[in-house]
């Protein structure tokens, strides 16, 4: 079927809706794509890390928070920053709920893998792909279409290929029968830890999803760094509290812990995932949680492309099925793609529109500001900075009267 400009037009803009959504999915992609090489190159020779992992995730998780505070303050001031903390602290104990899945998500990988082999781990682990539509469907109360669910299971059975195509080259490696591998996930899958590996999942897919639901909806009228802001607050918080109950929070920053983390491989991973993560609230805010999961299993595409051209791995049978499932699968998802934009839209013409009743204003009384700055004493400036920068964002109505009186009405 030959489409027109405008309508292939129409469906790029419902698959990429801002002006920098496309460059916020390449980003992302690329990020985590460089987040295995760079994870790869700090580990020894034998895959095991010569710096303590735990210290590292917390560094990880303190430069998030930095990196946005920073970038909050690049237009706000720090009086400005605090009293956001206050107006918005129920969003900071929102936030607490994906905080507290991602850290029982990342102990629970730990309790699996001891429990399963690779093989079985990482393939159910791509049940996400289908618990996410499920649970944004539950969420955001919007149903996906018969194509969208199709490209989900599509994209699905591309992961689990492309993953038995790994653990099948592992087993040849190490002189194992291929079909060892397909046996050991039967034999796994009867076990009592299948449970905690779908619960696993599900805290994975919920966080991200709710996380989603928070910066477009809940929390739509928050800047995202103040909302990054509360995440990051939230997960150095609960991934203390378990290094307190495990016993191992002094342990995870001795001087000779902190000593193997500054160097510069390491120091690279810390920063490279700092990004991931912010970039991450950009890509939910901008995009949604179902063309997330497209992004990482594009990675996989990318990934096999990039090592068969730079370090020479070969591509198999297997690879290549899984790309050509993965790519018709995105195809197809682009043909009819999920559009979710939340109370965004409706946040954003509320903006405009108070911005056009508040220049006429601005322009008319704006010597009353002028006024109020030269006649109060210097050390209350700041405060007429702060009252600046709220009468910015003055919503003006004018209500006519009987006596054609002009009321005022301001919603600071």
């Amino acid at each position: 079927m030959n489409l027109s400009y405008s309508q292939y037009r129409k469906r790029w803009e419902a698959l990429f809706p801002t002006p920098y959504s496309f460059i916020i999915f390449i980003v992302y992609m690329a990020l985590f794509i460089n987040q295995g090489i760079t994870v790869t190159a700090s580990q020894r020779a034998d895959s095991s890390y010569s710096y303590n992992t735990v210290t590292v995730v917390l560094l990880t998780e303190v430069t998030k928070l930095i990196a946005s505070i920073l970038i909050y303050l690049k237009d706000n001031s720090i009086c400005r920053l605090l009293d956001d903390v206050k107006l918005h602290a129920y969003i900071l104990v929102l936030y607490m709920v994906p905080a507290l899945l991602y850290c029982l998500y990342n102990n629970l990988a730990f309790v699996n893998l001891a429990a399963f082999d690779p093989t079985t781990y990482f393939m159910l682990l791509q049940l996400r792909v289908v618990v996410t539509g499920i649970v944004f469907q539950v969420i955001f109360k919007k149903q996906l279409s018969r194509r969208q669910w199709v490209s989900l299971i599509i994209l699905t059975v591309g992961c689990v290929i492309k993953q038995l195509s790994t653990s099948k080259k592992k087993l040849n490696d190490a002189g194992t029968e291929p079909t060892t591998g397909v046996a050991i996930v039967l034999s796994n899958l009867s076990s009592v830890y299948t449970l905690l590996l779908l619960v696993q999942i599900f805290c994975s897919c919920f966080a991200g999803v709710y996380n989603e639901k928070l910066l477009k909806d809940t929390g739509v009228e928050v800047p995202i760094m103040m909302q990054n802001i509360f995440m990051y607050i939230d997960s150095i918080l609960c991934g203390g509290v378990v290094l307190a109950i495990r016993g191992e929070l002094t342990s995870a920053f001795t001087s000779f812990a902190l000593s193997q983390v500054w160097r510069p491989s390491v120091v690279v991973v810390i920063l490279n995932n700092a990004a991931v993560g912010i970039v991450t609230s950009l890509f939910l805010k901008n995009l949604n949680s179902i063309l997330k999961t497209f992004a990482s299993a594009l990675e996989l595409v990318f990934i096999a492309i990039l090592s068969w051209i730079i370090f020479s791995i070969p591509i198999d049978m297997w690879t290549v099925m899984a790309i050509g499932l993965v790519t018709y699968a995105t195809f197809m998802y682009a043909q009819n793609p999920v559009v979710n934009r939340g109370r965004l839209d409706e946040v954003e013409k509320g903006r405009e529109k108070e911005k056009r009743w508040s220049q006429p204003f601005e322009g008319k009384y704006s010597h009353t500001l002028s006024s109020v700055s030269s006649a109060v004493p210097q050390h209350s400036m700041e405060c007429v900075a702060n009252f600046r920068t709220y009468y910015s964002q003055v919503s003006l109505a004018y209500l006519s009267c009987p006596l054609h009186h002009e009321v005022m009405v301001f919603r600071i």
